[in-house]
């Protein structure tokens, strides 16, 4: 009788439990998937230059990889349809999210013998060209999930996950010490792109010249579309003239197209910790 009562008051207990997760919200659900990723970026994430950007402790990944692994292995359990029952801000996160996080796993694969991304390619394929990543019902690539699922996507046209989306490098704007969710997603990618912009390694104006990273001209054309009125690579600049410390003059100078664009060379080199 004594076993009996213990089995009805755990079949008791599991049914309260499910009914507890079955009545989660969206949002509750959503962090609890992207925890484990959270939980690994505040632990190997480095904050350097004012914070406007940041170092990867790989070391510290590897040491996790069995987590960062777990997770992935979540990621990859999301159907296309459960996707596409989605919100867009709640599909982006996600995306950016899966992004980042093969990426780390990428690395993981060589390291710690490596000094750059670009030494996982060959001659004739890039990185970013590796389908090894299962997602969606299909085994995709890193340019597969950038290029196709979000920039070749009517869904989202957002020109500012450039500084959310990071290609493991010291040219790359800050991998974010957080994941990406729905419900803090426009913050944070206007934060992103604010700290990116205010990095002057990366992006400064100098005797009348505007010194920015080659990711604004690698993706111009998603810079000139409809963005908060702008609809030039130019306005877009100006929209962020905060960030980059400009003056009235230069503002002015700007505006009628009186300042030349340099694009920087891009740092390829691991942006590790070590």
């Amino acid at each position: 009788m004594l076993k009996f009562i213990r089995f009805i008051g755990f079949l008791i207990l599991l049914t309260m439990i499910n009914s507890a997760t079955a009545k989660d919200s969206p949002a509750q659900q959503e962090a609890s998937l992207h925890s484990p990723w959270q939980a690994l970026l505040i632990k190997h994430v480095v904050a350097i230059n004012d914070a406007t950007s940041t170092q990867v402790d790989y070391a510290g990944f590897k040491a996790d990889q069995s987590q960062l692994r777990s997770y992935l292995s979540a990621l990859s359990q999301v159907s296309q349809a459960e996707f596409n029952a989605w919100p867009k801000s709640k599909q982006l996160a996600f995306l950016i999210n899966a992004y980042n996080a093969w990426t780390i796993e990428l690395i993981l694969t060589r390291y710690p013998k490596i000094d750059s991304i670009k030494e996982l390619g060959s001659f004739f394929s890039s990185p970013w060209s590796k389908e090894f990543i299962p997602l969606l019902g299909e085994t995709r690539s890193l340019d597969n999930i950038e290029h196709t699922l979000i920039r070749g996507s009517d869904t989202f046209k957002e020109p500012r996950i450039h500084f959310a989306v990071n290609c493991a490098s010291i040219g790359c704007p800050a991998l974010r010490s957080e994941a990406y969710i729905a419900t803090h997603l426009d913050a944070q990618l206007e934060e992103q792109t604010t700290r990116f912009l205010a990095d002057t390694t990366r992006n400064y104006i100098k005797e009348d010249k505007l010194h920015l990273s080659s990711i604004f001209k690698w993706y111009k054309e998603d810079f000139e579309q409809e963005f908060r009125g702008a609809h030039s690579l130019s306005e877009f600049i100006l929209l962020y003239s905060d960030a980059l410390n400009l003056t009235n003059n230069q503002i002015a100078k700007i505006k009628a197209n009186k300042v030349a664009i340099k694009f920087l060379d891009y740092d390829w080199a691991l942006n590790d910790t070590q």
